[in-house]
């Protein structure tokens, strides 16, 4: 443990000066006082927070309960209404269930009736549609045939009164033609060609607009005589006739002209022709090819359709009189 120092040791420190220590004192009580202001200073300002917080509390509570009471007044009403329409009698709430259930199986049968034509309309097709556009207008015949019957009249005569002569001989005109195309058999050869030719003329009609103006250059008559003004086409200019002819010889032409083989068909004359042979040719391509090694028992095409029909039907009877033919051995 360490000596303590002795009182003549511990006087040897300077004592301080009573001027200094008056000067302490006096800056110790100046900060002294200036610390108690700014404390007051600082409760002051604390005071006046806390007395704004409790105002804006005061109001926010005073929100509050009004707002409590407004619901309450509200609730209130609320419920002197459910009391008003607890009111209904047992009649009442009956008669309006009833009404309820009613309108509930209607929309149930609405309901059904959409869902089962909306069935039947995706089930209708096409050729449904013309079966039953075709019964419509065969009813609506047999009702006219029938009123017709009561009241005595002649239902073709009475048809008769609204078709035109014009429109009698395009209707003739069509039948015709008709019969024409329905004549398919084979007569012979030459008929045949001449079926051909006919038919290959439908396909590829003529320029008849083209035909009319040079038919009108020939007889000099003004341009629009014979060609309506709107009528159009590509091979509106007549054919030029490079040797000099005149209009009308160039149209009229016989066998003592010298001119020949001058005429320029038009663009949409030669995609024509081309469209049809091209047709031709497709059609040719489609058939079945004959066997060059099969025996030739036909001379046509429908001959060897007829020969094998009867070689579907008599070649199991012929075929053992057949090969004894091709033995020589045939009694």
């Amino acid at each position: 443990m360490p000596s303590r120092k002795t009182r003549s040791v511990k006087s040897t420190a300077p004592s301080p000066s009573p001027s200094a220590v008056g000067l302490r004192e006096r800056s110790s009580s100046t900060s002294t006082r200036s610390v108690k202001a700014e404390a007051e200073t600082e409760i002051t300002k604390g005071q006046n927070v806390v007395d704004k917080e409790g105002m804006e509390e005061t109001s926010a509570a005073e929100d509050c309960v009004e707002k409590e009471q407004e619901s309450d007044r509200m609730q209130q009403d609320g419920n002197e209404d459910v009391k008003g329409k607890e009111k209904l009698t047992m009649e009442e709430r009956m008669a309006k269930m009833k009404e309820l259930r009613v309108k509930m199986n209607q929309s149930a049968a609405q309901n059904r009736r959409d869902l089962v034509e909306d069935h039947q309309k995706a089930k209708v097709t096409a050729k449904e549609l013309a079966r039953l556009e075709k019964q419509r207008k065969l009813a609506q015949t047999l009702r006219l045939k029938a009123e017709a019957e009561e009241n005595g009249e002649d239902i073709e005569r009475k048809k008769n009164w609204e078709w035109s002569i014009e429109d009698n001989e395009r209707w003739q005109a069509k039948l015709e033609e008709q019969k024409v195309k329905q004549d398919t058999h084979f007569h012979n050869a030459e008929d045949d060609a001449w079926k051909k030719y006919n038919r290959n003329l439908r396909s590829t009609p003529a320029d008849l607009v083209s035909y009319e103006r040079q038919k009108e250059a020939a007889l000099g008559l003004a341009p629009g005589t014979l060609v309506p003004a709107g009528a159009t086409s590509s091979s509106l200019a007549a054919s030029s006739s490079k040797a000099g002819l005149s209009a009308s010889e160039d149209l009229y032409r016989g066998a003592d002209t010298l001119a020949y083989g001058d005429n320029k068909p038009s663009e949409e004359a030669i995609d024509r022709v081309i469209s049809k042979i091209n047709k031709d040719i497709g059609k040719k391509k489609r058939e079945k090819k004959d066997d060059d090694n099969e025996e030739v028992n036909y001379i046509n095409e429908r001959n060897k359709v007829f020969n094998k029909k009867i070689s579907r039907y008599f070649d199991k009877y012929t075929k053992e009189i057949r090969a004894n033919f091709e033995r020589g051995t045939a009694l």
